[in-house]
């Protein structure tokens, strides 16, 4: 049975791998970014896990969360309001500043084997997604009784 320190140690290396990954593929050769990656926090909680992603200009309904193989990912897109007139109409647009990165973005994170996939919850407040991942009852830390014995007097 792994111990909870094995366990945060573990959940800690996955999500250094996960950061040094999506670090990777969010830049081109140039070190500009290509793509938009959410920042996210991990926490890990007695009977769960939880994933909070900033997801500022995001609709909830732009967002889906899967969970597949012990991997939790997080889809879906930022529009740009970059083009849009709003009459309607062929107004020339002048744009003096666009540094906001917009359209799809991905982020996944590897999670321990011990997590009850079933029982996921998902929540968006005010740009942040709230992902709870409850653990499995297996890798959940249990007191153990210990009976007093006879004594014996060999």
């Amino acid at each position: 049975m792994l111990s909870t320190r094995s366990l945060s140690s573990t959940l800690d290396r996955m999500i250094t791998l996960n950061r040094a990954l999506d670090q990777a593929f969010s830049t081109g050769w140039t070190g500009e970014p290509r793509a938009w990656v959410p920042a996210v926090d991990i926490v890990e909680k007695k009977d769960a896990y939880v994933i909070y992603a900033e997801l500022p200009g995001v609709d909830a309904t732009q967002a889906n969360v899967s969970f597949e193989q012990n991997v939790l990912t997080i889809r879906g897109e930022r529009p740009s309001p970059i083009g849009a007139t709003g009459d309607g109409g062929d107004a020339e647009l002048r744009v003096y500043a666009a540094e906001r990165v917009t359209g799809p973005f991905e982020r996944s994170v590897r999670l321990p084997k011990f997590v009850d996939g079933e029982r996921i919850s998902a929540e968006f407040t005010n740009g942040v997604l709230t992902v709870t991942v409850p653990k499995a009852q297996a890798a959940q830390p249990r007191k153990i009784e210990i009976k007093a014995g006879a004594i014996s007097n060999n």
